[in-house]
């Protein structure tokens, strides 16, 4: 038997590895030639130190306090060189990748579709060189290299982890570069490559209710994170609010439909912002985020959206006087014009 790890360093580079069953993370990470910082490995210098973020662990009697206090251990701080796993876990580790004597994971792929899903989203499916190698934390992105170019951009999954193929929300940016590629020369079959997974904003367990507010292709991290609710049990309410500025923005809509048919606990809604709107809501995602979802601060928000927004949301819980149990924002800026 063996477990999923998930190492997170402080620049942002994430490197999922295997660990089995009664070996010691420290020891797994040098199996997989990741040099987390360490002096001793015998839990007396502390130097292995880490937070576990998500998952079931024993640390054991074997170390000293000098190391890792009782406190420390209490808030999920850990030593890598002590900890035995009992679940998949995400840990992150204090210092940067290249640190750790990690280079960047580059993949290739091929173009598999294109589509225009709406006025302002572009869906890009790729199928990956080497099926299902790639495996990623729902919410995570890759630094996507637009074809021809030395040029790279930002995007965050929209599809599940260790798929065969993977899928991106794209900005239709006017003049945009990866815009323009896309709608005017891009063919199936293509090689395209990717660098990544990075990104400290995933999916974490579900242990109260969520709410998913996504601006835009801010969805794409969202419907990765549905996903894999959708081949989980998920016992807590998850409230999705989709909002867009025009009618002609809205995207991935059926997917959507289809996804809350398979999670029993998922509800959702679309806003737009236009008062000229055909659709049932309108404004944006705060005005129809009421106090029932908030469920008096006792919920985790995940927002990923344009900067505006992010500060719109903060503003309007600042003033709720909420603060949720834990709160997770990605903003994204437009970079894509020449």
């Amino acid at each position: 038997m063996s477990y999923r790890v998930a190492l997170n360093f402080e620049d942002g580079a994430t490197r999922i590895i295997d660990c089995k069953d009664g070996e010691k993370v420290l020891d797994a990470a040098y199996r997989n030639k990741i040099n987390i910082p360490m002096d001793c490995s015998d839990g007396v210098c502390g130097t292995c130190k880490c937070r576990c973020e998500e998952g079931e662990y024993e640390l054991g009697d074997e170390y000293i306090e000098d190391a890792l206090t009782e406190g420390e251990a209490a808030e999920g701080l850990v030593l890598t060189c002590q900890m035995l796993i009992s679940s998949d876990c995400v840990i992150s580790v204090p210092a940067p990748s290249s640190a750790c004597k990690i280079k960047a994971q580059e993949y290739e792929a091929e173009l598999k579709t294109v589509d225009l899903a709406s006025d302002s989203t572009i869906v890009l499916t790729l199928d990956l060189a080497r099926k299902g190698e790639l495996d990623f934390l729902p919410g995570q992105y890759v630094n996507l290299n637009v074809s021809g170019t030395t040029e790279a951009r930002a995007y965050s999954f929209s599809s599940r982890p260790r798929s065969d193929s993977v899928s991106f929300l794209i900005r239709n940016v006017p003049d945009g570069l990866m815009s323009r590629w896309l709608i005017d020369e891009a063919k199936p079959g293509v090689k395209m490559r990717f660098v990544g997974p990075n990104g400290s904003f995933f999916l974490r367990n579900v242990e109260r209710p969520v709410i998913l507010l996504a601006g835009g292709t801010g969805l794409a991290p969202m419907l990765s994170m549905l996903e894999v609710l959708a081949r989980r049990e998920c016992n807590h309410p998850v409230h999705l609010i989709y909002g867009v500025n025009h009618d002609g923005d809205l995207a991935e809509l059926e997917r959507i439909k289809m996804l809350a048919a398979n999670i029993s606990s998922f509800t959702w809604d679309c806003v737009v912002a236009d008062e000229n709107s055909n659709n049932p809501l309108k404004g944006y995602v705060t005005h129809h985020l009421d106090d029932a979802r908030l469920n008096g601060g006792d919920c985790d928000i995940y927002l990923c959206g344009p900067p505006p927004m992010v500060e719109a949301v903060r503003v309007f819980l600042k003033k709720k006087n909420v603060e949720p149990r834990h709160f997770y924002y990605e903003k994204f800026v437009a970079s894509e014009a020449v």
